[in-house]
């Protein structure tokens, strides 16, 4: 008796939580005053985007994302289990409400 094959696919949350736009961000380094683990070291190059140091620690609580200037140059991967699908009282029907 053979055993079915199994593919996993690894979340993009799982592997890197904190994705920078290089394009949009502008190496202000808000993010790295906010963070609470420091997950950012400065980049090196003036205006460039910080890097992302220890992704592994990430609390996934998005102060970055909330303090950056430019909307999308921080996006923020969060694990599955931490997503939040939202669906409007409409969505629910008129028995729920």
């Amino acid at each position: 008796m053979s055993l079915p094959k199994v593919f996993a696919i690894a979340d993009q949350a799982i592997v890197d939580p904190i994705t920078i736009v290089p394009e949009l961000c502008t190496g202000c380094n808000l993010c790295l005053h906010v963070c609470p683990v420091d997950l950012f070291l400065p980049n090196h190059d003036k205006g460039g985007p910080p890097h992302v140091l220890y992704p592994g620690e990430c609390w996934y609580e998005g102060s970055c994302v909330d303090v950056c200037p430019e909307p999308g140059a921080i996006r923020l991967n969060r694990p599955p289990a931490m997503r939040v699908n939202w669906k409007t009282r409409a969505a629910l029907g008129p028995s729920n409400g």
